[in-house]
């Protein structure tokens, strides 16, 4: 039995934000004709800018056509993540709306499943990634560890299946958990340029939708570390 996926009205639209970094980036669509994306470097003005941002980007389009926002929940830093969360969970009780909380991680991994560019490859190997292979993503935390986590693209590219949660341990023991893993995969490390992928974080977001989840903006949490952190 086929799944019968839902689409949004040419006039409902979905806005995604990413703030785990010192950029912020936002993205907007309908999923049809009109799709638009733009980071900012704001630093630590971040807080204080984001707002206006938000107003002058959702134009010509108001609140009201927003169907649901996606969120990068981290990992990341701590502030950032922590106001790009409010922000979308504010907007999302308001508005009535579903929000999306999105892994750092997984948008970089879909970032490489919907455009594998040349440049995207194995440090051994020098492969470009394939849709078919896992994708381990890894990435500089706190007090010399790191956040890792693996996950499998679905052969249609509809879905992005968690393997391995995102994770915080020491360098040793994800290369432990890499040397022992029984199935291919292509790795790849997130340094920067994280916020670009936003529109990786509204695609993702687009597919759970599609399949008719509806998420309550009290649901929206970052993740920090160990475990999401209550707000």
């Amino acid at each position: 039995m086929t799944t019968q996926l839902a689409n949004l009205q040419p006039t409902q639209y979905a806005l995604a934000l990413h703030t785990t970094t010192r950029e912020l980036g936002l993205a907007m669509s309908n999923f049809a004709a009109e799709s638009r994306s733009q980071v900012w470097d704001l630093d630590r003005e971040l807080s204080s800018h984001l707002h206006q941002y938000l107003v002058e980007f959702i134009k010509p389009q108001t609140w009201a056509d927003l169907a649901f926002i996606a969120v990068a929940n981290g990992p990341g830093g701590f502030t950032g993540t922590r106001i790009g969360v409010v922000t979308a969970r504010t907007l999302g009780q308001q508005l009535g709306i579903p929000v999306f909380a999105i892994s750092t991680l997984a948008a970089m991994a879909w970032s490489h499943v919907v455009d594998p560019t040349p440049q995207t490859s194995s440090p051994s190997t020098g492969r470009r990634f394939q849709s078919e292979s896992a994708i381990a993503v890894q990435m500089p935390a706190q007090r010399g560890q790191v956040f890792g986590a693996i996950y499998q693209p679905t052969p249609d590219a509809s879905e992005l299946k968690v393997l391995l949660p995102d994770t915080v341990m020491t360098p040793e023991a994800w290369q432990e958990k890499l040397a022992s893993w029984d199935t291919d995969y292509q790795l790849i490390e997130a340094k920067s340029g994280l916020a670009a992928t936003v529109t990786n974080v509204l695609q993702l977001a687009y597919l759970d939708w599609q399949r008719g989840q509806r998420p309550n903006w009290s649901e929206a949490l970052p993740f920090y570390g160990q475990h999401p952190v209550e707000i």
